[in-house]
């Protein structure tokens, strides 16, 4: 079925409910009883594994009810369920556990959506080992079914250029490893930490920096003991006062997980500033439900960093799930890679960070694609970041021009770049160009920016 069946987003349906999957309102009545942490295995379908409440009882557990905020579909997406899964309701497409149950993992369900290319197919075949195939039913229905050079088809089915190496890729670019003194932390910055709480994905992104962890559900059976280990590390170093949960992606870990979490860190006087990298909003917004915003509202200051790729992304349900978050008080930023193909020119930057401003996300980082193993047909020459900051500095808001960074290869950390627009200096006046390519002087006697 060609994509453009499923290409009007303007229209929704009515709203239909949100609901708990089977069983989770007794496993969160178990869960408020357990009085120590405990080993859960990993379900096959939702998250790999689960962590008991606080010490003090949970509203989620202590009213277990259903939310009864409506999230609405959008045509495209309508067309494509009733298309693909005839036989689901609405409130099942909307239910983030159905999605992760369906997620699209191999070729013959890859089938099912697309016309699979010769180069597509070679990869699938050939693939093993780290960063398997991961898709939500909602992500695989922005995807043109014929189009290869597709910008989001792109960016989450393999292609072949992935097992051709090339000069300076690494399985660890940023030398991750090499600096974590704890399971899960990466402490490099001297008031900052990351803290890498899962290796699962909703979705997985081919050009993905942690591809050697993203994807191992089975380690992940294990993080409990590791974040345990994590906070102690974060208890323990004062000079930590701003923590990144990031992965994977925090947002997959159900409910009680995340309140265990965020109410570990904030027992900890000396961090003042939790925030959450998620790309959620983007492939699976059914995921932001009511519950989980009151959840996070509770942990201000809070921030949420969004991964978002290409302006298709910018759906009424992406848009719904933003809103939420917003209402919720909680500031959002977007994170992008620049990726060659997909989003590497001034126009399609330009409608993304457009497009992000109204749905209330500042687009925050631009990022230049890590040098991972296989990502070469990803990257592009550092000047084409460049070319577009500069194609969108003067010409558009500033609210809407994102920081470009390099993050250095080796754990240099992000590096900023900024366009030239300094042209020297005459006397005691420093010379500008402003955005349209014009000459300014400013008055600047002592100085000496702009000296040979």
């Amino acid at each position: 079925m060609k994509k453009s069946h499923f290409t009007s987003d303007a229209d929704v349906e009515p709203p239909s409910q949100e609901s708990e999957p089977p069983g989770r309102m007794r496993r969160l009545a178990k869960l408020s009883l357990a009085k120590q942490p405990i080993s859960i295995s990993p379900p096959r379908c939702t998250q790999p594994f689960l962590l008991p409440q606080p010490e003090q009882s949970s509203p989620l557990a202590a009213h277990p009810v259903r939310s009864l905020i409506s999230f609405k579909i959008s045509s495209r997406s309508r067309s494509f369920y009733k298309c693909f899964y005839p036989h689901i309701t609405s409130a099942e497409w909307n239910d983030w556990h159905w999605q992760l149950c369906n997620r699209i993992t191999d070729m013959p369900g890859l089938s099912r959506f697309i016309i699979i290319s010769e180069n597509e197919s070679k990869a699938l075949t050939h693939h093993a080992g780290q960063l398997p195939v991961s898709i939500t039913p909602y992500y695989a229905s922005l995807i043109d079914s014929i189009d290869v050079t597709h910008p989001v088809r792109r960016t989450v089915v393999p292609a072949y250029d992935e097992f051709i190496p090339a000069p300076g890729e690494s399985s660890d670019p940023l030398a991750e490893d090499r600096d974590s003194p704890a399971p899960g932390i990466v402490h490099r910055y001297p008031d900052r930490a990351l803290f890498l709480v899962t290796g699962f994905c909703f979705t997985h992104c081919r050009y993905c920096t942690r591809s050697r962890i993203v994807g191992n559900e089975i380690k992940d059976c294990y993080m409990q003991e590791h974040w345990e280990q994590a906070l102690a590390y974060i208890e323990a170093h004062p000079a930590i006062r701003d923590v990144l949960l990031s992965g994977g992606d925090p947002l997959t870990l159900e409910d009680e997980s995340l309140e265990w979490l965020l109410s570990r860190l904030r027992r900890i006087p000396h961090v003042e500033f939790i925030r959450i990298g998620t790309k959620a909003p983007m492939v699976l917004p059914q995921r932001i439900t009511s519950s989980l915003t009151r959840l996070l509202k509770r942990f201000h200051p809070l921030w949420l960093s969004i991964h978002v790729t290409h302006p298709e992304e910018l759906t009424p349900e992406a848009s719904q799930a933003c809103g939420r978050l917003a209402d919720a008080g909680i500031p959002l930023g977007s994170q992008t890679v620049l990726l060659a193909g997909v989003n590497d020119s001034i126009a399609t930057m330009k409608e993304l960070v457009h497009g992000l401003l109204r749905i209330r996300v500042k687009p925050y980082y631009l990022y230049q694609c890590d040098p991972i193993h296989g990502s070469a047909h990803f990257r592009t020459p550092v000047e084409k970041g460049l070319e577009i900051i500069q194609g969108l500095r003067g010409h558009t808001t500033g609210y809407a021009v994102p920081t470009f960074v390099v993050d250095a290869p080796g754990g240099g950390g992000k590096i900023p770049l900024v366009p030239d627009y300094v042209v020297g200096r005459d006397g005691e006046d420093l010379l500008l160009k402003n955005y349209a390519g014009i000459t300014y002087r400013y008055p600047d006697p002592g100085g000496t920016v702009g000296l040979k």
